[in-house]
């Protein structure tokens, strides 16, 4: 393993556990949803990574590959760009929810909202 390979995927897999360890250690809603998010990008960057070929042209905006040209396949790029919107989406109302909590019951700490009564 090089050291480009070892940056290409080891940078996304740092993201998601760095996302995962932020969810698993922290008590605040805000917190919780930055670890989300920050695992959503780690895992958006490893499929893009995933995708990518060394050299290889982008299929939409060069002219008609010859077929001993590397190609990117376009799928993995497609799919990211849906998982930004609707990891945006997600974090908008995750947002917009723990906004809401911390205004009616006046802490976002999940310890905290568990004793209370619904």
């Amino acid at each position: 393993m090089n050291i480009e390979s070892l940056i290409f995927y080891g940078v996304p897999i740092y993201l998601i556990f760095m996302g995962i360890l932020v969810v698993l250690t922290t008590k605040n809603l805000f917190k919780m949803l930055l670890g989300l998010s920050l695992m959503d990008s780690g895992i958006n960057v490893l499929i893009v990574a995933l995708g990518y070929v060394k050299g290889g042209t982008t299929p939409i905006f060069s002219e008609y590959p010859k077929i001993y040209e590397k190609v990117v396949d376009p799928v993995p790029p497609a799919l990211v760009l849906t998982a930004i919107v609707i990891g945006l989406a997600f974090l908008g109302l995750g947002l917009s929810i723990a906004i809401r909590i911390k205004e009616k019951y006046g802490t976002v700490n999940v310890e905290k909202l568990k004793e209370l009564k619904w």
